[in-house]
């Protein structure tokens, strides 16, 4: 990144810098001017007054000497103004900004700093507490952080496995899969509550394929919003492991996505509503992205998104929410599901061209393919939206609109879930050979879960059929796949498999030689794709509840 670095009076370092405007923009040189997204951090140094000096050496340093303490506030800041608003455009200046808080903070002690940061974040993770079992280690002190107990500078946990011996996460993750300690699994469950709580609050970004912690300038996947799986696991654990607020992000995300796909549905599909395909990004893209067919051409991504607000409405029992917020950007969704639909064979409403999110099949003249028609996937969201907008508008008092009339009429000509030849639940309209049986996705399975469309109560021949296609696919695959798996076990009420999928997850991943992996955890319980991608942290806490 094109950046600068000075230091400003005797106390602080100022870096100055500029995203390139060209995603793909190579090294820049002295001369080049960026367009990109303008960034500033400063650093403020703090030591005590009795007694200690600060100097600044020639390479815009800060060097201490003879001090009791430091305290360093870091404080950063971009000119990004919106998914709307060109960088070019943006008049907001990052380094007036980061200048502004730490003007704010400039009086607090590390002290009152600290505390803050103890009640904004205690107040959301005390809320849940989960115990197994008793610990098979032992905890040296009180793992609950209260203000009281923790004064800065201090922290009495360890975890012992005798009196002399500390063990290490890593060595933890290694025993688990012979000791399976459940205390692991509880921490691994708190860790993605921190993990939420950490990277999702009111007023930032959504959390992308890496949360927040992406460690490189072009990371993998672009750090990009990927819309068919791994935002959603990401918000899983919001609503039942009650972290509601951590959702905001996500909704705000979804308004942006409307407004650029309404664009996206009307000028791709000449279509009414809003629409967004498979990856979007900070800039809320909709419409399909460069590549193939295979994973490029899915339009279900915003459809599958608006189920998170009717959740949100059922947990939450908030009405002004879902008059304001989700009913709205559910009207333009269904619009759109409305306009996309068409007639097929035997009367029934079908999608076409239609694909199952990055999975293949044979087609009838012996080729792989990956575009059919009528995907198990799209009507099964499509199933979950209708279902959604029409409980919404009976508590909203709108049953009679004109679109939920339409929609009433459309729901028992949506085609049915099939199962196949072999006692699984079918993934496309036909049943194509699958070349890959074992492939990462289960994208068929969505109205198991997150969906409720198949239930071990009113569906059970299709939870048989569920349960085959999740012995037809296996037990390995990416962190995600395997939390997925896991939850459609649990819905099926197979503890034991369920188990084994959490299990599964519990392999210490070699950063240096990740790609010999599948799924896993980084010794800092990061879960792999491998790479790191956040997902699975999320799925892992979602599970329990």
């Amino acid at each position: 990144m094109s950046h600068h670095s000075y230091v400003k009076g005797e106390n602080q370092i100022i870096i100055e810098g500029s995203c390139p405007g060209n995603r793909y923009a190579q090294k820049l040189n002295e001369n080049d001017s960026p367009q990109g997204i303008q960034f500033t951090a400063i650093l403020d140094l703090q030591v005590s007054e009795a007694r200690g000096l600060v100097r600044v050496s020639e390479d815009s340093k800060l060097r201490v000497e003879g001090s009791d303490w430091a305290v360093l506030l870091l404080v950063s800041s971009s000119s990004f103004d919106g998914p709307f608003t060109k960088p070019i455009d943006s008049k907001k200046n990052p380094t007036s900004d980061s200048l502004g808080v730490l003007k704010s903070i400039g009086n607090l002690s590390y002290v009152d700093l600290y505390s803050h940061h103890l009640d904004d974040y205690q107040s959301l993770f005390h809320r849940v507490s989960l115990q197994l079992s008793k610990s098979s280690k032992n905890v040296s002190g009180n793992a609950s952080l209260t203000r009281k107990e923790h004064m800065p500078f201090k922290s009495d946990i360890s975890l012992k496995g005798s009196e002399d011996d500390t063990v290490s996460t890593a060595e933890r993750v290694k025993a688990f899969q012979t000791d399976e300690d459940p205390s692991l699994v509880e921490l691994l469950f708190q860790y993605g509550r921190y993990l939420l709580i950490s990277c999702s609050r009111p007023g930032t970004q959504v959390a992308n394929l890496q949360g927040i912690w992406n460690k490189d300038l072009t990371p993998p996947w672009d750090g990009a919003q990927h819309l068919n799986i791994n935002l959603q696991m990401n918000y899983w654990p919001s609503l039942s492991c009650n972290l509601k607020e951590c959702q905001e992000p996500l909704f705000e995300y979804i308004s942006s996505l409307s407004i650029s796909g309404s664009k996206t549905a009307k000028v791709n599909y000449e279509a009414k509503g809003w629409v967004a395909h498979q990856v979007s990004d900070l800039w809320a893209k909709t419409s399909p992205d460069a590549g193939q067919a295979l994973w490029a051409l899915w339009p279900m991504g915003g459809a599958w998104l608006c189920t998170h607000l009717w959740e949100h409405y059922t947990y939450t029992m908030d009405k002004d929410f879902l008059r304001d917020k989700a009913y709205p950007l559910l009207e333009g969704c269904t619009s759109f599901l409305l306009d996309w639909l068409i007639e097929g064979p035997g009367g029934y409403l079908e999608t076409n061209p239609s694909t199952s999110p990055e999975h293949m099949f044979i087609a009838p003249d012996g080729k792989p393919a990956s575009v059919s028609y009528s995907s198990t996937m799209d009507m099964s969201i499509i199933k979950e939206v209708f279902s959604a907008i029409v409980s919404a508008a009976k508590i909203l008092g709108r049953n009679e609109d004109e679109l939920i009339q339409k929609v009433l009429e459309a729901l028992p000509r949506l085609l049915p879930t099939k199962i196949a030849r072999d006692g699984s639940i079918m993934e496309w309209a036909q049943d194509f050979q699958d070349p890959e049986v074992h492939h990462r996705h289960v994208s068929h399975l969505f109205g198991l879960f997150p969906g409720h469309t198949i239930t071990v109560e009113k569906t059970p021949d299709l939870c048989k059929a569920a349960g085959n296609t999740l012995y037809k696919r296996g037990e390995d695959g990416p962190g995600w796949s395997t939390m997925w798996k896991a939850a459609l076990w649990a819905r099926l009420h197979r503890s034991e498999h369920a188990y084994r999928m959490v299990k599964h997850l519990f392999v210490l991943v070699d950063p240096e030689n990740e790609g010999n992996y599948e799924g896993g955890l980084y010794s800092n319980l990061f879960t792999a794709h491998p790479p790191f991608q956040i997902d699975a942290n999320f799925g892992l806490a979602n599970f329990f509840f």
